[in-house]
């Protein structure tokens, strides 16, 4: 059996969502911690112990005692929920070592009914929750992502491009069916759980049977083009298993039947 703290960390966040523990906003402004925050609690209250997060750290909670980290995602709902932004990490379920989980909250789009505590700050719930594995959104573990430059742009030759590029993938919400409202974990079916779960389903994913390798970007005519080569591994089942809490809803998870459409906006109900 692996060793992971995932079992324990997600039957803390649900049990914290049943407790009606709440989200607190840091300002009326800045949304981007707060969801981390909530979840920064969960891990306190089991003891582990993490590297400090930051606005540009990558994954948000690094663990100290397990070769694990944890990337949090705060969705607005009703708003974007079929897709996320990554901004310059490309998903995946192995960084720098580390196996990497993914935690989707989502919380009330309108403040307005919840009451503000000073400042404009406000206190308000988790609806549902998503954790999963980060090879369940790439199982890709061989990209390294790196920012680049060329110079020589522009009249006099003397302005640079920065190719700092952004990610855009589904979210578990649009990958699966059954989520809505409820807490759900999503592992490798190599990873067991113990008596305090029961299983909801059973999820594969199909790897693609071409690859995106390179792009050109023409900077005359504004358009992108791709370079696709066929996937030596296409077809490859990826295999997961969904669980939930015993004693909390037994409603099935299964693949979505439709692809996710990819929202082609940035940032719109998205941390």
């Amino acid at each position: 059996m692996t060793t992971t703290t995932c079992f324990d960390v997600f039957r803390q966040c649900a049990l914290a969502v049943q407790a009606g523990e709440l989200i607190e906003s840091i300002s009326a402004k800045d949304k981007e911690f707060h969801f981390q925050n909530w979840f920064q609690k969960r891990l306190e209250a089991l003891s582990i112990h993490f590297e400090g997060s930051g606005r540009n750290s990558y994954p948000d909670f690094c663990l100290v005692k397990y070769t694990e980290g944890y990337e949090i995602k705060g969705l607005a709902w009703p708003g974007r929920e079929k897709s996320y932004d990554s901004n310059s990490q490309v998903p995946t379920g192995s960084h720098n070592g580390r196996q990497i989980f993914y935690v989707f909250g989502r919380y009330p789009a309108d403040m307005k009914p919840y009451p503000d505590i000073g400042d404009g700050r406000r206190k308000y719930p988790v609806i549902d929750l998503v954790v999963c594995h980060g090879d369940f959104l790439n199982a890709d573990h061989n990209y390294v992502h790196k920012n680049k430059s060329v110079k020589g742009f522009g009249t006099y030759g003397d302005i640079m491009i920065r190719d700092r590029k952004m990610y855009v993938a589904p979210t578990p919400f649009a990958l699966v069916e059954g989520a809505t409202g409820l807490m759900t974990l999503i592992v490798p079916e190599s990873m067991k759980a113990d008596s305090g779960y029961q299983e909801v389903g059973r999820l594969t994913r199909i790897e693609a049977p071409s690859l995106v390798v390179s792009y050109t970007f023409d900077l005359r005519t504004n358009k992108l083009k791709a370079k696709q080569i066929p996937n030596p591994t296409a077809r490859t089942a990826h295999r997961f298993v969904a669980y939930r809490l015993a004693g909390h809803s037994a409603k099935a998870v299964s693949m979505s039947k439709r692809p996710p459409v990819l929202d082609k906006s940035s940032g719109a109900g998205e941390e």
